[in-house]
């Protein structure tokens, strides 16, 4: 199958057929999230949003590390700029983080975070905004914003979803550091691989299974999946409704239906 290239400041991507690679590119700074870093991103999710071609996205980083959080370097820069206020400078530089943060989540393609070398801060929140997670065992996981004199601010909301407020509170209050082992456990990742090759091998079963679904299935089960926590019962039941009957009513719903009848894959699924 033809892979697409293309490369850009703080990114390249790679596209094959209906999965694309992003790869974060800044590994003399561990992948940093930078302003460029993180612009790039939502253009991309953005881009995103209308294109049910692309059914998987794979977040990785270059060098052997995913992400190390925010840049301090930038960060301090803007602290410090004469020609800004640096509490409105830092709002925005938040405010825009928590932006990615929710691209990334609400993103209507099936999210996969590969953890190598380290998720810190920004990329801890990566991790638990993809909807599944791998890592090394020797992957390093941590919130360590306390212990720099900030908070977690944005990542807090995706975090306190994927592990529960308890362990959230233990490991962003004492800035723990725990490993792909504890992280598997703790249910932040979903796949320990032990090395490159079982990374492959893991992202090749999830394309497969993926391939399997529909693309407008996969954006409207993630509507709810994202909607069941925040509506009461009887919202949750006509918000769902109006998800199922759009899906239902499409082309790719009644091929899906006539594909289960008539006992052969749905067209999206390609061939066996």
């Amino acid at each position: 199958m033809e892979i697409t290239t293309s490369q850009h400041e703080a990114l390249a991507l790679a596209r094959r057929g209906m999965r694309l690679d992003v790869l974060f590119i800044r590994p003399e700074r561990r992948n940093a999230m930078s302003v460029a870093l993180n612009r790039e991103m939502r253009a991309l999710f953005a881009a995103l949003v209308d294109d049910r071609s692309v059914r998987l996205v794979v977040l990785r980083g270059a060098g052997g590390w995913f992400c190390s959080g925010g840049d301090m370097r930038e960060r301090d820069q803007s602290l410090h700029d004469p020609n800004a206020d640096p509490r409105v400078a830092a709002r925005e530089r938040n405010r825009l983080g928590g932006e990615l943060f929710r691209a990334v989540n609400h993103a209507p393609q099936v999210v996969v975070a590969v953890v190598e070398g380290a998720a810190m801060g920004g990329g801890f929140g990566l991790a638990c905004a993809a909807d599944i997670t791998l890592t090394r065992p020797d992957a390093q996981f941590a919130m360590p914003e306390a212990s720099i004199g900030v908070a977690p601010a944005q990542i807090a909301p995706y975090v306190v979803r994927r592990l529960g407020l308890s362990q959230a509170r233990r490991l962003a209050l004492t800035a723990a550091r725990i490993d792909g082992r504890e992280a598997a456990a703790l249910g932040l990742a979903h796949h320990l691989c032990e090395d490159d090759a079982a990374i492959e091998a893991r992202l090749a079963e999830i394309e497969r299974a993926v391939r399997r679904c529909g693309p407008g299935a996969l954006a409207g089960t993630k509507r709810v999946l994202n909607a069941a926590s925040l509506l009461d019962d009887a919202a949750m039941i006509e918000f769902a409704a109006e998800v199922f009957a759009d899906c239902v009513t499409t082309e790719e719903g009644i091929e899906g239906t006539r594909s289960f009848l008539e006992k052969r894959r749905p067209a999206w699924a390609g061939e066996a």
